[in-house]
C-alpha cells in the first residue's frame, strides 16, 4: 500500500510540474475554449513599387505635387503721415503711427525649368516681400516678372537649381464630369491634395476678373489655395486655382479656376514683351433685351441666334473709323459667335492690335460684315 501512495504521489509531482512548465513556455497549447480563441485576417504589407490599387489618384497625386509651391507674402507697415510732426511723435512715439505689417499665404506652380511660377495676381498685389517654398522644403525669393490683373494671374521668378515643373493639359478639351485634383496650401497647413469633378465649363459674369472664364469644380478648395493646381488625373496641369463660392469663408463645393488656356496666353506675353497685350474697340456693348430691341427698332426674330449690342460708339476709335453704329448688333467677332458682352470683351481681346478682323453685324435686319483694326486696350492701373 506504501509502495502504491509513493508511485501516486511521484505521477502527481510529475504532471504538476509539466503543467508549470507547460503554462509557462507554451500557454496557447492550454487555450483550448472557444471563448479564448481570437482570429484575425490582416492584409500583406504594401511593398515599394506595386502598383496602387484601381481608382487611386496617387500617381496623379505625386507627378503634380513636387511643382506645386506655397507663396509667403508680406506687405511693410503703411507710415502714418502725421509721423512728420513733432507732437505726434511727443505724444505717440516713433511707432505711434505705424500699423501692422499685411501677412498673405497663397500657392504657385512652377511651369518652367527656369523657376518661372504661375500664380494669382491677388496673392501677390502690393507684396513687398515674396518667399516660395518647394514642396522638398527649399525655400527662395521670388521676383514679380509681371501681372494681369484683368485675368488675376501673376509671373514669379526663382533661382534655384534642378526644378520640379508641371506638364501642361489641355483645358479646351475638359469635358463636365472629369474628375481632377485640387492641390495648394490651404490655411497654411501644408500642401493638401482635394479631389471632385468639373462641375461647369466657361463661368463668367461672377464679377471676379474682367476676363472670365471659369472651370468650376467640387474639389475643396480653401483660403491659400489660391494660386495652385487644378489637373488630371495624369497630374497634367488644367487650370490655376482662383476662387471660391463661399458664406463660411470655406469649401462649400463650388470653386473657380482659370484656364491653363489663359494662363499659357498670360504666361507667354509676359515673358516676351513684358506685359499682356489685347485688342479693343472703342465700343459701350450690352446683352440683348426686348426692351433693347424695341428702342432700336430690331424686328425679334432677326436676333433669336443672338448677339450684343452696341449702344455707343468712341468718337475717332477702331469701331467708329470701321463704320459701326449704335444700334448694330455683332453677332460674332473673327468667326466666333458672341452672345453676351463677357463673350465679346474676350473675343475682342484676344484679337491682335493692328490686324484686320471681320465683325458679323446685324443692322437694320440686315447681315452685313464689317472690317475692324482693333487697337490696343489700356493697362488698369496697379493698385498699391
Amino acid at each position: 500500500m506504501r509502495k502504491f501512495w509513493l508511485l501516486f504521489s511521484q505521477t502527481v509531482t510529475v504532471v504538476l510540474a509539466a503543467y508549470f512548465v507547460v503554462a509557462t513556455l507554451k500557454p496557447q497549447w492550454l487555450d483550448r475554449g472557444p471563448g479564448n480563441t481570437l482570429a484575425v485576417i490582416e492584409a500583406p504589407a504594401g511593398l515599394p513599387g506595386v502598383a496602387a490599387p484601381a481608382g487611386s489618384f496617387a500617381a496623379a497625386a505625386k507627378a503634380a505635387s513636387a511643382a506645386v509651391v506655397s507663396i509667403n507674402t508680406s506687405k511693410a507697415a503703411a507710415r502714418n503721415p502725421n509721423m512728420d510732426d513733432p507732437w505726434f511723435r511727443f505724444f505717440f512715439g516713433d511707432q505711434g503711427g505705424q500699423s501692422e505689417p499685411q501677412v498673405g499665404l497663397g500657392s504657385g506652380v512652377i511651369v518652367s525649368p527656369n523657376g518661372y511660377i504661375l500664380t494669382n495676381n491677388h496673392v501677390v498685389e502690393g507684396a513687398d516681400d515674396i518667399e516660395v517654398i518647394l514642396n522638398d522644403t527649399r525655400k527662395a525669393k521670388a521676383k514679380v516678372i509681371g501681372t494681369d490683373p484683368e485675368t488675376d494671374l501673376a509671373i514669379l521668378k526663382i533661382e534655384l537649381d534642378k526644378l520640379p515643373i508641371i506638364v501642361l493639359g489641355s483645358s479646351d478639351t475638359l469635358q463636365v464630369g472629369d474628375p481632377v485634383l485640387a492641390i495648394g496650401n490651404p490655411f497654411g497647413v501644408g500642401q493638401t491634395v482635394t479631389s471632385g469633378i468639373v462641375s461647369a465649363l466657361g463661368r463668367n459674369q461672377l464679377g471676379i476678373n474682367t476676363f472670365e472664364n471659369f472651370i468650376q469644380t467640387d474639389a475643396a478648395i480653401n483660403p491659400g489655395n489660391s494660386g495652385g493646381a487644378l489637373v488630371d488625373t495624369q497630374g497634367r496641369l488644367l487650370g490655376i486655382n482662383t476662387a471660391i463660392y463661399s458664406r463660411s469663408g470655406g469649401s462649400m463645393g463650388i470653386g473657380f479656376a482659370i484656364p491653363v488656356s489663359t494662363g499659357k496666353q498670360v504666361l507667354e506675353s509676359i515673358v516676351k514683351d513684358g506685359q499682356v497685350t489685347r485688342g479693343w474697340i472703342g465700343v459701350e456693348p450690352q446683352d440683348l433685351s426686348p426692351e433693347l430691341v424695341e428702342a432700336f427698332g430690331i424686328r425679334p426674330d432677326a436676333v433669336k441666334a443672338g448677339g450684343v449690342i452696341i449702344t455707343g460708339v468712341l468718337q475717332n476709335g477702331p469701331a467708329a473709323q470701321a463704320g459701326i453704329l449704335p444700334g448694330d448688333v455683332i453677332t460674332d467677332v473673327g468667326g466666333k459667335p458672341v452672345r453676351t458682352v463677357t463673350e465679346l470683351l474676350s473675343t475682342v481681346a484676344a484679337l491682335k492690335p493692328g490686324a484686320q478682323a471681320p465683325l458679323g453685324v446685324l443692322r437694320k435686319d440686315k447681315k452685313t460684315e464689317i472690317t475692324v483694326v482693333p487697337g490696343t486696350r489700356q493697362r488698369p492701373k496697379v493698385k498699391r
